[in-house]
């Protein structure tokens, strides 16, 4: 019986939190373990702080990159699949950038995408509504940009789901972004698969001006990409696997590319 030394035995509800404790502490315990077994999550360097708000398990902290942030939610859902979790994991951005700033460079990529052209387009900010695109004479979709704290937010409808992981990927491809929540839906509804997101990919690398596309080939099973082929130096390698996890739907990314001197 559990007891407490100063009151006397615990309530059922007493006893039923204590065991619930327990059990998280023991969760927190096992996953912390997971993500420091990974070296792609880093942590001596960029540390995640694991709790629980009520039920919920809650992921935080500044990572390195895209890849950490999305193993480590793997990771932790792994290790109990029941479990609902919250990620309030940030990428450390690339340069330093305020909203506003922010906003107006994913309003520019996504007006100069010219597979997004026919989708109206407006932004929010705390004090304002701004309209960037409009009197399309027959719009197919409108997406609205909010910005707060270097996370992005995508709202709207798009046509298709390969509309809708673009645009996720040209907001995260902005240098200041430490976050894309995309909340674009697709209208009408696609059935989402494997040939879906491997085109997702494949588009999200011929888009890249920093990536020569022409020689890398994708492979989807599983929502798992594979990359294979060749690349001239280490950062088009590293920089296309980071493409490949950008795409809203990837679970991982296996880069099999290599450099050809």
């Amino acid at each position: 019986m559990f007891s407490d030394s100063r009151t006397g035995p615990l309530s059922r509800s007493e006893r039923q939190a204590k065991v619930q404790g327990s059990r998280q502490a023991a969760l927190i315990e096992r996953i912390g373990a997971a993500l420091e077994k990974d070296i792609r999550i880093n942590l001596h360097r960029f540390a995640i702080a694991l709790s629980f708000d009520g039920a919920d398990l809650v992921l935080a902290g500044n990572v390195e990159h895209i890849a950490a942030k999305k193993i480590a939610l793997q990771l932790a859902a792994a290790i109990d699949p029941t479990l609902r979790i919250v990620d309030r994991l940030r990428v450390t951005p690339a340069a330093t950038m305020g909203d506003r700033e922010i906003r107006d460079h994913v309003i520019k990529a996504l007006l100069e995408e010219p597979t997004l052209e026919h989708c109206l387009l407006s932004s929010r900010l705390p004090t304002e509504l701004e309209k960037h695109r409009q009197a399309i004479p027959e719009p197919i979709g409108a997406i609205v940009v909010e910005v707060s704290d270097g996370v992005v937010t995508l709202n709207g409808e798009v046509p298709s789901l390969s509309h809708k992981r673009l645009a996720g990927v040209l907001a995260w491809w902005v240098p200041g972004c430490r976050d894309v929540i995309n909340g674009l839906e697709e209208v009408p509804p696609q059935q989402d698969n494997d040939d879906e997101l491997t085109d997702a990919v494949r588009l999200a690398l011929e888009k890249d001006p920093f990536v020569n596309a022409s020689k890398i080939r994708v492979r989807t099973k599983d929502w798992i990409v594979t990359l294979a082929g060749l690349v001239p130096n280490q950062t088009m390698k590293q920089m296309a696997e980071r493409d490949g996890w950008y795409v809203l739907g990837v679970k991982e990314v296996v880069n099999r590319l290599q450099i050809k001197w």
